[in-house]
């Protein structure tokens, strides 16, 4: 990713690959909450993107998380943002349900989530979608998403 890219996130176990992982080499390229703030990343990065329209910005989402502002797909298509949103889909809220299972480990509820097909979603706000489900097939599917003059949803 070029070196000026914006990196935005909510919170959750999701995070912890960029956080440990992705070396951010400028000043401003990250936007994520200090409170653990869910729903944070698609915001953030339409935010990012309509303050610097010339700079690469990604979303990286729990699946969780980016329900919570799904619909600013919506403000995304009508403003042809080009921002990459990265959909991490593990079907529950993640660190809620670490902390049940850790804490009250007989008595995990309500962390459970029944998906949409998130790239239909997209798709019906008119913004193209690609489903990774091998690690080895991330690279050129970033690629071709990188490449993509639209918004673009990596599931």
């Amino acid at each position: 990713m070029p070196e000026d890219t914006i990196i935005t996130n909510g919170a959750g176990n999701y995070t912890v690959w960029v956080h440990r992982f992705y070396q951010h080499r400028a000043y401003r390229t990250q936007l994520a909450p200090t409170s653990g703030s869910m729903g944070y990343g698609v915001p953030a990065a339409v935010a990012a993107k309509c303050v610097h329209s010339d700079r690469p910005v990604v979303s990286i989402s729990g699946d969780g998380c980016f329900l919570m502002a799904a619909q600013e797909l919506a403000t995304c298509a009508y403003e042809k943002l080009n921002i990459i949103h990265l959909v991490v889909n593990n079907g529950m809220y993640g660190t809620i349900r670490m902390h049940q299972e850790r804490t009250y480990p007989t008595r995990v509820i309500g962390t459970d989530l029944g998906n949409p097909d998130f790239v239909a979603y997209a798709a019906a706000f008119g913004i193209p979608g690609e489903v990774v489900e091998r690690t080895q097939d991330f690279p050129v599917t970033l690629a071709h998403a990188r490449a993509s003059k639209t918004d673009i949803l990596l599931n």
